[in-house]
């Protein structure tokens, strides 16, 4: 399988340092395409199969259709949530697959043991809904985490409430509840030492990621 794996990430390494001249729609797209052909090839030489070439233009086919676009919408969301979310400690990035990613410490999220929006959050969820709102094809996946304070049985609903939290706002300010997806992590991902306060505060958080559908474009 390395024989196979090696030239196909060269090929999408050198396909992506093409993709300069390209609209972020269509880099979007390519990637996509790009990371489907090398799955579907990937998943045909495991099987035995004898249709790589068939199978990898499948996977680029799905590739192509589910990944997300970054459009001039996208980048005024980005820049529009970077201005509100500006001396807050909300960090705002894109990330690697072209989704919108809004990062919410303790600081403006929840207290310990606690679902509830703290008022510090309100102008930087209340401006998200209005730039979803203005771009109403956008799908929002919202992702609720603990500190490592309590047991499994205490973080893991905890962490599907304050996710909860955050979509039942955004309902609140006209964002359509069909739009959204909420989960919960409970303290398994934690980006911090859950030994110290600061850590803890670090790791009680919530990450907001909208995304784009390329097949919109």
């Amino acid at each position: 399988m390395k024989k196979l794996i090696i030239p196909t990430l060269v090929a999408i390494s050198l396909s992506v340092s093409g993709c300069a001249n390209l609209t972020p729609e269509q880099q979007g797209a390519m990637l996509g395409a790009l990371g489907g052909a090398a799955a579907g090839a990937v998943i045909s030489k495991a099987s035995k199969g004898s249709h790589t070439g068939r199978d990898a233009a499948i996977g680029a086919a799905i590739g192509a259709i589910g990944g997300y676009a970054w459009s001039s919408h996208m980048e005024k969301q980005r820049k529009e949530m970077e201005e509100a979310a500006k001396g807050t400690g909300i960090e705002v990035s894109k990330t690697p697959n072209n989704e919108l990613k809004l990062e919410v410490p303790s600081d403006f999220s929840f207290d310990t043991g606690k679902a509830t929006i703290k008022p510090n959050m309100r102008p930087v969820l209340d401006k998200l809904g209005q730039t979803l709102n203005q771009n109403t094809v956008t799908q929002v996946r919202i992702v609720g985490h603990t500190d490592s304070t309590g047991t499994d049985a205490i973080n893991e609903p905890l962490s599907v409430n304050r996710a909860a939290a955050v979509q039942s706002y955004l309902i609140g300010r006209n964002v359509a509840g069909n739009r959204m997806s909420i989960e919960g992590r409970g303290s398994r991902e934690p980006v911090a030492d859950n030994s110290t306060t600061a850590g803890k505060a670090q790791n009680r958080r919530v990450e907001i990621f909208v995304a784009e559908p390329a097949q919109q474009q």
